[in-house]
């Protein structure tokens, strides 16, 4: 992270990870697409609902259509960032997402936007984002160390949480500005910004010679078995599924809900999802400290008990002032436990898992999670027709009782200390080591993180 002649190394105090360029560079670009997307969930729904007059069952099928690629793709893309050039990857889906995005001003402008480009638009870029997300996620461990991964994870999921808090308000300023659909540009400078940092990333990068000759679904399968052999990847990846398909219920009609029903205007709409960007913020940087005094078992316990209860505001809501306050309160609470959850979990993934099966192990995280949402998406608005909205978010906050039961039911809810890492790792894989006084920074192996879209743990509203 730092030169052998920068003085924190000679002191013996540890490494500052800002001093790292490539993680800097690799940080910089994931937080500007985070910024931007965040400026797209804040500004697609007021396109939806207020612009083009969506239904209950076409904003539903709007966020299937753009769940459903992760679903389809996620363990092809977990293997082939295992396989090939992880920046490649990373780049082509930046660039790709933009593509898609730059057509939704472009269709107002000519005055044909519709919703069903929308829809295909969020095809498009959800596809994209499969790719660059397993590649993402791969690329960290060539860059930090084991010894910096809890810290790791924890700036990476405070920082983003910032550049979400700043792309929902952006998003509300530039609608107010430029209109909902010009303002779609910012993601699109946004993925451009992630694409040309990543670019300058100069991490070292080789096939996996395991790769050569076997086929893609061969090891598509060893990651489903390597995930399936190991208790604690299976618990918190099935945590993971559970808690993503009852957020996904209640996320497919929370704007529908505050937008329409609760009279909540773009503005404020951009300013709740802020609050509760910054909740995120606080519970990623406390993660660290809280796994260590509490115990990440029983943390993540508590984390998962809390969520539920941060429900009861939306629930009782009406129209007002004091209700937004509320909701905002609640949402700030709810991602602060879910980022602290978040965190610790995949600190543990990552820790125990080898370098060579990184991507594969997170992408069948991916797959599971991402499938989940469509299927909970056209759930919210089948009950949203039948039963009312109203209902059908009760329903989403009763599910959210299930990753509780998951996790109580396992050995980890007394899990004290972080597990041991894997006692041989993959001589492939390369990663930047605690600098000493003696020599320049040497590499060794590490693990990965999931960052950027993917936030079943890290809530959501």
């Amino acid at each position: 992270m730092t030169s052998s002649t920068d003085p924190s190394a000679s002191s013996g105090a540890r490494p500052s990870l800002w001093r790292h360029r490539n993680f800097r560079r690799y940080l910089t670009g994931q937080a500007a697409s985070v910024t931007g997307s965040s400026i797209s969930s804040m500004v697609i729904p007021v396109l939806a609902v207020l612009e083009l007059d969506a239904t209950t069952a076409e904003v539903a099928w709007l966020t299937f259509l753009g769940q459903l690629p992760p679903a389809l793709l996620a363990l092809h893309a977990g293997a082939l960032a295992d396989r090939h050039s992880k920046r490649r990857q990373m780049i082509t889906g930046d660039l790709v997402s933009a593509a898609a995005l730059a057509s939704v001003p472009v269709g107002a402008a000519l005055d044909r936007l519709s919703l069903t480009q929308l829809m295909v638009v969020a095809a498009v870029q959800g596809a994209a984002g499969v790719l660059h997300d397993a590649a993402a996620i791969s690329l960290l461990p060539s860059l930090v160390d084991r010894s910096l991964l809890q810290r790791s994870n924890s700036r990476v999921g405070s920082l983003f949480a910032v550049a979400a808090t700043a792309g929902s308000n952006l998003g509300a300023a530039l609608t107010a500005l430029l209109g909902p659909a010009r303002a779609l540009l910012g993601d699109v400078l946004s993925y451009l910004v992630s694409a040309w940092c990543t670019a300058r990333i100069q991490a070292p990068e080789s096939a996996r010679p395991a790769a050569e000759g076997r086929r893609l679904h061969t090891e598509i399968g060893d990651g489903l078995r390597y995930v399936n052999g190991d208790h604690r990847l299976r618990t918190l990846t099935l945590v993971n599924a559970t808690t993503s398909f009852a957020l996904a219920l209640l996320n497919t009609l929370w704007a529908l809900y505050l937008l329409r029903s609760l009279a909540m205007g773009a503005t404020a709409f951009g300013v709740v999802l802020g609050i509760g960007a910054l909740g995120a913020a606080a519970g990623a940087l406390a993660a660290p400290s809280l796994a260590a005094r509490y115990g990440p078992g029983p943390m993540m316990l508590a984390a998962l008990a809390i969520t539920p209860l941060t429900q009861i505001p939306l629930l009782l809501a009406s129209p007002g002032l004091s209700w937004q306050f509320a909701i905002g309160g609640a949402l700030f609470l709810q991602l602060a436990y879910a980022a602290a959850a978040g965190t610790t979990q995949r600190t543990i993934r990552q820790v125990v898992t080898a370098d060579g099966m990184q991507a594969r192990m997170q992408a069948v995280s991916t797959w599971l999670t991402s499938g989940a949402r469509p299927v909970a998406a056209l759930l919210a608005g089948g009950l949203g027709t039948w039963i009312g909205v109203r209902p059908t978010l009760v329903a989403g906050a009763c599910l959210l009782l299930v990753p509780l039961v998951v996790l109580y039911r396992s050995p980890l809810r007394s899990l004290l200390d972080m597990p041991s890492s894997p006692a041989v790792p993959s001589p492939s894989a390369e990663a930047v080591t605690p600098p000493t006084p003696s020599g320049p920074i040497a590499p060794h192996p590490a693990v990965a993180v999931d960052v950027r879209h993917d936030r079943s743990l890290e809530g959501g509203p």
